[in-house]
């Protein structure tokens, strides 16, 4: 189930909404063109911006560049790759020949002397058995002649390889697509820092007019309360802010492998990140071209393959092998060193049962693996139209909330100028001012809630060969 004109026509939305500029813009001027007098001068501490962190990334391919040198998850994927690899030597060093050698030094503690034989020439003497001092040395090679189980072996381990090799690159899509979502979420937040300053200052200003509409008998205590109350709103959502944003650096920190908080260059340009993500990874055009369905497909071509590996141990197999030994107490008659070649055939009757229950593992393995793969398959899909769906979605909820943003401004405007000419009362002074804000926030999030959607929509369907 390839699934491919959803694919296309993905491809197809994914390109027409590369044009959408989803950074904030400031907002119109209102239709009507308003005169304000201009605000009063306001100083609090908690207007100066969040202390820039001690790293800041600059651009995409820098962030690629952390992410290859200090990712643990990358590491232990590669590091798989290298434990396949052996696992292949391994099954590979089993039909190779091996050569073993072997010395052994005895000395006998209890030994009984006994009369030799005169032979011509020479006297009686004695000798004591066994001998008191014996040196043995054998050199023993073996080689495989005919054992299908561990030739097959070795061609199952290297598919396992090619499968932790696609591991490896569904590692990267996925770190590649983490790491993005981090960067937009730090840029957020520091775009929601900055709307805090501007909501508090406005505030501020706005206590500071009520304060001397009160000093000349235009405004009431109420009215004093009601702007002291917007400014500690104000406050207190700054406050929030600034911790969001701090873990929002220190996330962005961990994903690239540096356990501080790492920033985001004002000049990067957040509306070409799914561009640039592009750089490093390319477009596949079929689902099962992504690398996680390639690696959950091999997996079950392994599982396949140790099924059928399992029924090779039923068959005999046969091997060569050859001796040379030689002794320091050679018997008499008997050449040394020796030397000796054998084949042995071995046939598997009976072992308890061990076999028949790896082929009911085998088998369930084999199930597990295609049904895991079945289920990658169809998550795969559904989240491809939910991408087509969010992309639209954010898009349309990002118009929607620039329109609310410009209203609420208009509105807030409006009020203000009504409010210091003596008409309106406060809570509608405060209450635009808090939609206002939130309006703000509110858009900074569609904003870049686009720029993810896009950037969802590009590793979706996406390979990173990085």
């Amino acid at each position: 189930m390839h699934k491919a004109p959803i694919v296309l026509s993905f491809l197809a939305l994914l390109s027409a909404s590369t044009a959408h500029t989803a950074a904030a813009q400031p907002p119109p001027a209102p239709a009507a063109t308003l005169s304000l007098p201009p605000p009063p001068n306001v100083d609090d501490p908690m207007l100066a911006p969040v202390p820039p962190p001690k790293r800041v990334l600059s651009s995409w391919a820098e962030a690629v560049a952390y992410l290859r040198a200090r990712s643990t998850d990358l590491r232990i994927a590669v590091d798989e790759v290298v434990q396949a690899e052996a696992q292949t030597r391994i099954a590979l060093s089993a039909y190779l020949p091996t050569i073993n050698g072997t010395g052994t030094y005895t000395h006998q503690l209890l030994t009984n002397a006994i009369a030799v034989a005169p032979q011509l020439g020479l006297s009686a003497s004695s000798q004591r058995i066994p001998l008191p001092d014996n040196l043995n040395g054998y050199i023993q090679a073996q080689q495989a002649l005919i054992n299908a189980q561990a030739f097959d072996q070795i061609s199952i381990d290297e598919l396992n390889v090619n499968g932790a090799k696609l591991s490896v690159e569904d590692q990267k899509r996925t770190l590649s697509l983490s790491m993005a979502n981090q960067i937009v979420a730090v840029v957020t937040a520091e775009r929601g820092a900055e709307i805090n300053r501007v909501g508090l200052k406005v505030a501020l200003e706005q206590l500071e007019i009520t304060r001397r509409k009160q000093a000349l008998g235009a405004a009431n205590g109420l009215d004093v309360v009601r702007a002291d109350q917007n400014a500690a709103n104000a406050r207190a959502t700054l406050v929030t802010g600034d911790e969001s944003l701090r873990q929002a650096r220190e996330a962005l920190g961990l994903a690239l492998g540096i356990p501080e908080e790492t920033g985001v260059a004002p000049d990067v340009n957040i509306n070409g990140l799914a561009e640039s993500t592009l750089t490093s990874c390319r477009t596949v055009q079929r689902l099962d071209d992504r690398a996680d369905i390639a690696a959950a497909r091999t997996k079950v071509d392994v599982a396949k393959r140790n099924l059928r590996n399992v029924y090779y141990q039923f068959l005999p197999t046969l091997t060569a092998q050859s001796t040379l030994a030689a002794t320091s107490n050679p018997i008499s008659g008997y050449p040394n060193p020796t030397w000796n070649i054998q084949g042995i055939l071995s046939v598997p009757f009976w072992d308890g049962g061990a076999r028949n229950g790896q082929l009911r593992n085998a088998r369930a393995a084999e199930d597990i693996a295609a049904q895991q793969l079945e289920a990658l398959r169809r998550q795969a899909v559904i989240q491809v139209e939910q991408a087509q769906r969010q992309l639209i979605v954010a898009e349309t909820s990002d118009r929607v909330a620039r329109g609310q943003r410009d209203l609420a401004f208009q509105n807030d405007q409006m009020t203000q100028t009504a409010y210091m000419a003596g008409q309106g009362t406060s809570l509608e002074l405060v209450t635009a001012s808090e939609a206002h804000r939130q309006a703000e926030l509110n858009l900074a999030l569609k904003d870049f809630g686009v720029v993810q959607a896009r950037i969802l929509a590009v590793m979706l369907l996406a390979t990173c060969p990085w």
